[in-house]
């Protein structure tokens, strides 16, 4: 995977692999190492292992592994000379006079003999790595280097007095105020960037950190040091020193700084904190947000090895006095860097089957080893799935119009920090501006404060919670009450499924009313689902008085509320009405919820002469045809004009009028086509989609479907086209025209994806499972419903399967066309596919199709 050879990481972090990429071979930790707070407890020590080779792990010492033990020696300690390195520019940048004398001693204060002391031991150390061999010593510097350690007490005595003064000259002198926001550092030789800025106040804290982590690199370097080794003794005796100075300043410091956060933080409390994903240049990265009373913060989880001490790294503050929604007229619009949703998708089968991989060894009562490695897994999948989701845009400002942006999944989250922020600001009324000292002692203490402590998603539920509801969810929205003033509103749900929520349901938009009557039915599908979430907005028609927020025109959100989707209550078969109260206007819903054992059952028609859940050749053998009239009809009229509809396909149609229209074509209705016309499109696409899933066999066939589900994982591309080719063709007449006749409307579809939203995948998604899903007989879903967790997943895989199935015949350039007599021929490209097909739906009864600019024209297809 991504992960290999680094310490657990949250997601992928750029400033990580820049770090690697310029110590590419360097074991990648050392910079990033957590500044784990000095109180290094055994446990914590022992934790550390992650860096050691997994041969080590095993340590049978044998002569292979002691090679490998010093060649690890070598590594890190090339890994302390580039942090070395770095560190000594950072000390260079430091030494720069602009100021009084007294100013710079105090600001200043014992960097030249940080400088000299570094200076030495990295010029010791150098030559040594440089001429490596197994016998080389390095403790006598280590040893040196620890019993300096004095001259950081004294940095660290005088360290908060320096920054209040460098404070108070960056007030008073503009030039030195200058310099200090960009302090040029040095970069390693083969850095593309040849000198990195860096503020004097985060220089400043540098030694402070070093001197934090002085353990730890002794630490690793001690791991791989054999004790028969003459630096054994040597480095024992500099890590003892180095802890002992530690844990001295720490005492000293503990109370002061304790102080120091309760007399400022009296009145500063943490309102809300989550993960959120921050837009940076274009780049994803994972954030920890954190609004307190008076300011807003955005850090970063410093990598952490091993022991349980999270840290973080602040990013950015804004004061709530000086925050704002709305940027400088010119901010330019947000390009949304999206992840593909195949790749999604594929993140979310993994995670299926990590978590039935956990239950099983779970229930196999499997040593806790095994388990944590694959919640070890399941977390970087998490992660990286939390990454690479949201893509609902937030953006903030600051005073001086600097925008900062991150991506939400859902508009309810999005309203919830909004209405936060604006709340607080109204009672907020000093501007809070932090010392470099005190936004450290604001980020430590943060790890502590947090509401939040992982990734959003499964692997923080205790196991025996419910692992929510996979099925299918029937809501209808009936009204509104309670609005003060008549306007045009719509409503939209949200359900969650691996930790998001996403919307799945839009009503229309009411008009012009206090008392909306939508009475709406819609059908949602359930992944593992806890709540039902619904939003109610009034619809923005002037162009003029548009609410801008976001550089985007929004419909604002006049109210939202939320139903917990509990397993009990919803397991009885029937309608529960409910009302969801949301500030002054209740909206009532009713809902019902059909189990994904239910739900999936192919059910042959009691009626004999009705055209769902009838066998396809039935169909087609009484209408004289070879695609079902129904399949027609419906592909005609999104034709018509659906196909730039946002969504068409995926958005769920008005139940109701799915109903009507397959009463309509059960019934054989003359007015089928009139009432068809007069529908919401969305309705039409729903009415095709119950018709492919209510066909007692799948278009696919039961017995195709498992070679179909092999063919797809054949990795020979050649052997894979002939194979799902030939399985095609084996199709039975009136499944395959029907099936050609679909691929070559949907494909059509995807052509206008940057309008419509659907793309190949997309449309794979919603068809695969109807056109492929076997019956029931054939199904693996287990009938055992008491293990609702399992069931999701195998259900998850099969699904993937099928997705993958009608995808791989999306993208196939070109396809076979069977013409009357059966024999396949690749059809000429001179006549569209499309007319080849009418010319064998409806032999020669069909007029040719009208074509303008080559385009093959609305087709009149003969059936009735």
């Amino acid at each position: 995977g991504h992960f290999t050879g680094t310490p657990p990481t949250y997601g992928y972090d750029a400033d990580r692999a820049e770090e690697q990429r310029r110590h590419h071979d360097i074991l990648p930790y050392i910079d990033d190492s957590p500044s784990s707070s000095p109180h290094l407890s055994s446990k914590s020590r022992s934790s550390r292992d992650t860096l050691s080779s997994g041969s080590l792990e095993s340590s049978k010492s044998t002569e292979c592994d002691l090679e490998k033990g010093l060649e690890m020696r070598k590594w890190v300690l090339s890994g302390i000379l580039a942090t070395e390195e770095t560190y000594l520019s950072h000390l260079e940048a430091l030494l720069l006079p602009v100021l009084t004398v007294a100013q710079i001693e105090t600001i200043f204060f014992k960097v030249p003999e940080l400088y000299e002391i570094h200076r030495e031991f990295y010029d010791g150390l150098l030559p040594r790595v440089q001429q490596w061999s197994h016998h080389q010593r390095v403790g006598d510097l280590f040893q040196k280097l620890a019993s300096q350690l004095g001259v950081y007490r004294a940095f660290v005595d005088n360290y908060e007095l320096a920054v209040e003064t460098a404070e108070k000259c960056c007030q008073a002198n503009t030039q030195f105020a200058e310099i200090s926001e960009n302090l040029k550092v040095r970069s390693p030789k083969d850095s593309k960037d040849q000198t990195a800025k860096n503020s004097l106040e985060a220089l400043l804290y540098k030694p402070v950190d070093r001197v934090t982590r002085s353990t730890l690199v002794l630490h690793d370097l001690l791991k791989h040091t054999p004790t028969s080794h003459p630096d054994h003794p040597l480095l024992q005796d500099a890590l003892r020193i180095s802890q002992n100075f530690l844990s001295s300043i720490n005492e000293e410091t503990t109370p002061r700084r304790q102080s120091m956060t309760v007399k400022k933080g009296e009145s500063r409390q943490l309102l809300r904190d989550s993960f959120m994903v921050e837009l940076v240049e274009g780049a994803r990265k994972l954030r920890h947000v954190f609004l307190f009373t008076d300011l807003l913060l955005c850090a970063k989880l410093k990598k952490q090895i091993g022991g349980k001490n999270q840290q973080y790294d602040s990013k950015w503050y804004i004061p709530l006095t000086e925050l704002t929604f709305q940027g400088p007229e010119e901010t330019e619009p947000l390009t949304i860097p999206q992840v593909p949703d195949e790749e999604l998708d594929a993140m979310k089968v993994k995670i299926s089957h990590l978590r039935s991989e956990i239950q099983r060894e779970k229930r196999a009562n499997k040593g806790s080893k095994v388990i944590d490695r694959l919640r070890k897994k399941l977390s970087e999948q998490e992660s990286l799935l939390l990454l690479t989701s949201p893509s609902m845009p937030i953006r903030v400002y600051n005073k001086n119009g600097k925008s900062y942006s991150f991506l939400i999944s859902s508009d309810y989250e999005r309203a919830e920090w909004r209405e936060l922020m604006k709340e607080q600001q109204k009672k907020c009324l000093k501007t809070s501006s932090l010392t470099s000292m005190e936004l450290q002692m604001l980020t430590n203490s943060c790890v502590k404060l947090q509401t939040v402590h992982h990734i959003p998603l499964s692997i923080n539920k205790e196991e025996d919670e419910s692992p929510g509801l996979h099925g299918f969810l029937n809501v209808i929205v009936h009204s509104a009450s309670g609005l003060k003033q008549s306007l045009n509103l719509y409503c939209t749900l949200e359900v969650d499924s691996f930790g998001f929520f996403s919307n799945k349901a839009k009503t229309r938009v009411y008009r012009y009313t206090t008392e909306p009557k939508w009475n709406e039915e819609f059908e949602i599908e359930l992944e593992g689902s806890q709540t039902l979430r619904l939003l109610c907005y009034e619809k923005c028609y002037n162009k003029t008085k548009q609410n801008k927020e976001d550089g985007e025109s929004t419909d604002r959100i006049m109210g939202k509320g939320q139903i917990p989707l509990d397993p009990p209550t919803l397991q009885g078969k029937d309608w529960q009405r409910t009302v969801i109260p949301m500030n002054g206007i209740e909206v009532k819903l009713s809902i019902k919820f059909t189990s994904r054992e239910f739900s999936l059952k192919r059910m042959p028609s009691r009626k004999p002469m009705g055209v769902f859940g009838v066998k396809i050749s039935t169909v087609t053998k009484r209408e004289r045809s070879k695609v079902p009239y129904i399949v027609r009809q419906c592909l005609e009229e999104i034709e018509r004009r659906g196909m730039e509809e946002v969504g068409i396909y995926r958005v769920s149609g008005v139940a109701t009028d799915i109903q009507a229209l397959k009463t309509a074509f059960d019934t054989n209705h003359k007015d089928v086509s009139v009432m068809m016309s007069e529908m919401d499109v969305n309705a039409i696409a729903g009415t095709l989609k119950l018709y492919f899933r209510e066909l007692p066999e799948p278009l696919f066939t039961d017995e195709l479907y498992p070679n179909f589900a092999g063919g797809i994982t054949l990795s020979d591309s050649v052997a894979k086209e002939s194979c799902m080719l030939n399985l095609l063709l084996s199709l039975p007449e009136p499944n395959l025209v029907t099936f050609l006749f679909l691929l070559d409307h949907l494909k059509r579809v995807a052509e206008k994806e940057s309008v419509n939203k659907m793309s190949l995948h997309n449309l794979a998604t919603v068809f695969g499972p109807t056109l492929l899903r076997p019956s029931e007989k054939d199904s693996k879903i287990p009938a055992n419903p008491t293990q609702p967790i399992s069931m999701g997943d195998s259900w998850s895989l099969e699904v993937m399967a099928q997705v993958q199935v009608l995808l791989y015949f999306l993208q196939l350039e070109t396809i076979p066309t069977p013409d009357s007599k059966r024999q396949s021929i690749l059809f000429s490209t001179e006549i569209p596919l499309r007319a080849q097909l009418e010319r064998i739906v409806c032999g020669d009864a069909c007029p040719p199709p009208q074509t303008q600019e080559g385009a093959v024209g609305p087709l009149k297809l003969l059936g009735h």
